[in-house]
């Protein structure tokens, strides 16, 4: 039902002076009061409309109706059998607010104590909209910031070690592997709600295992190594066949932060954050004839930065790729050559260089803290256009997760929130995504497109958070 002018101005009326009401009641110690008419016992209470109709948890809502009287002590709203937090009570108007869960929309009433208590309940049922929201699925710490690190389920299994890179096995999305810097592979089991160590750093003789990729076939898994040798191990690649467990060195140099491989085309593209240098390796000879050695690879660019960290995520359609160049704040685009197969010179997509902070815009307008890894989200809204992703990318020392759209554009997705709390904006906060989480440190990033779920490495919380839909 439309709501009429005069009810609509009387909402928004009656919400200001619930503000200027709770602030004078706050100052004087006062009974939260409006001067109306008392309940009546003898009189029935009644509820006859609502404002507005749809909401999720924390949204206002105004109840109109009758006999609600002025004390609000003795007022209670349940709205999905849950119980909503009540502003102020004005005669025929109840202030209160959508509690978490409410999902099945009821609005009941109660007015009174003992014998005199009243109950109403609306004709129709408030349409309660889920939100997203974030949650802790694994691993844990002590409040000294002590940890285990052990396998179990997912309610025993320790904490994780700078959880930083996260990858779902492309042939079973019920596994999620978590690479830790400085430490091994981890694999989360969704079937059995298990944490396993299936990879070691010994396996591999790795000094830093940084990301994780797999070939467009499924069949192999790529690992990228930072190390100081320019010797050492670039990347590694083992096979399914043998369940990952026949690391052989695929390329050779030093201080690899990053490795991915094209979705439609299969090239292989790696890092040094030395001088900067993007190389590309022919991984499909390699696989096809295995007459490829490690030095076997060219180089296609530097970035700008030499002697900094990056990672290259290359966008589902292999259109493009974005270069995050962590600890400079900033966003790199390369564009994908087809007639070449190969990438082309990049450019800043966002963040300026060299310039931290926390400032949602467009392009070099927006400012970074230490992005790190990203994954690429469909967005409806972009359907029939030519490219249809967003791009979600943690932050370490903005705490939250970021969107970057097409455009350039960048807003704060999640975290940073419960400032009522304290002005840090880290901690290990479940909730709401803007209003409650906070995060501290988050790297590693991962997003289930069939159930629309993220996973986050929760870096310095020693866990794995998750944000969904609430259940």
């Amino acid at each position: 039902m439309k709501r009429s002018g005069s009810l609509l101005f009387k909402w928004l009326f009656g919400l200001l002076a619930v503000m200027a009401m709770a602030v004078a009641c706050k100052k004087k110690g006062m009974v939260d009061t409006t001067g109306g008419t008392p309940y009546n016992p003898a009189e029935e209470v009644l509820v006859t409309d609502f404002f507005p109709k749809t909401g999720g948890s924390g949204q206002q809502l105004v109840i109109y109706g009758k006999n609600f009287g002025n004390n609000k002590s003795i007022v209670s709203v349940k709205i999905g059998g849950r119980n909503a937090t009540t502003i102020n009570v004005h005669d025929d108007a109840i202030y209160c607010i959508v509690p978490d869960k409410a999902y099945t929309g009821e609005i009941q009433v109660s007015v009174g104590t003992g014998t005199g208590q009243a109950v109403a309940v609306a004709k129709e049922a408030f349409s309660y909209q889920k939100r997203m929201v974030v949650t802790t699925l694994a691993g844990k710490k002590d409040e000294r910031g002590n940890y285990d690190i052990k396998d179990g389920t997912f309610d025993d299994c320790g904490g994780f070690l700078n959880p930083s890179w996260l990858t779902f096995d492309p042939k079973d999305p019920n596994l999620l592997y978590i690479g830790q810097d400085g430490g091994d592979i981890r694999l989360l089991n969704f079937n059995s709600k298990t944490v396993t160590t299936p990879i070691t750093r010994g396996m591999g003789g790795w000094e830093r295992i940084r990301t994780i990729a797999f070939t467009p076939d499924k069949n192999y898994m790529i690992i990228a190594n930072d190390q100081g040798d320019v010797n050492g191990k670039s990347t590694s690649i083992l096979s399914r066949a043998t369940g990952f467990k026949d690391p052989q060195v695929l390329t050779s140099y030093k201080q690899c932060n990053g490795a991915s491989i094209h979705p439609v085309n299969g090239e292989l593209y790696f890092n040094s954050y030395e001088k900067g240098q993007f190389y590309r390796f022919d991984l499909n000879r390699y696989l096809a004839n295995h007459d490829l050695g490690i030095k076997d690879y060219q180089e296609l660019f530097k970035i700008q930065d030499n002697s900094w960290e990056f990672n290259i995520n290359i966008a589902p359609t292999g259109d493009y790729a974005y270069i995050i160049v962590i600890n400079q704040q900033y966003i790199l685009r390369t564009d994908y050559d087809w007639n070449n197969k190969t990438f082309t010179q990049p450019y800043v997509v966002c963040g300026k260089p060299r310039s931290a902070g926390w400032v949602d815009g467009v392009g070099t307008t927006a400012r970074l803290s230490n992005p790190y890894q990203g994954v690429f989200v469909k967005n409806p809204d972009y359907a029939g256009k030519k490219d249809e992703y967003d791009f979600y990318f943690t932050e370490q020392y903005n705490h939250d997760i970021r969107i970057l759209t097409p455009q350039g554009k960048v807003t704060t997705f999640a975290g940073r929130g419960s400032s009522s709390i304290n002005p840090d904006p880290f901690g290990h906060i479940d909730g709401g995504l803007r209003t409650e989480a906070r995060f501290d440190r988050p790297e590693g990033l991962a997003y289930d497109s069939v159930n629309h779920v993220f996973y986050v490495g929760d870096w310095m919380n020693r866990c794995i958070r998750k944000i969904s839909l609430e259940n």
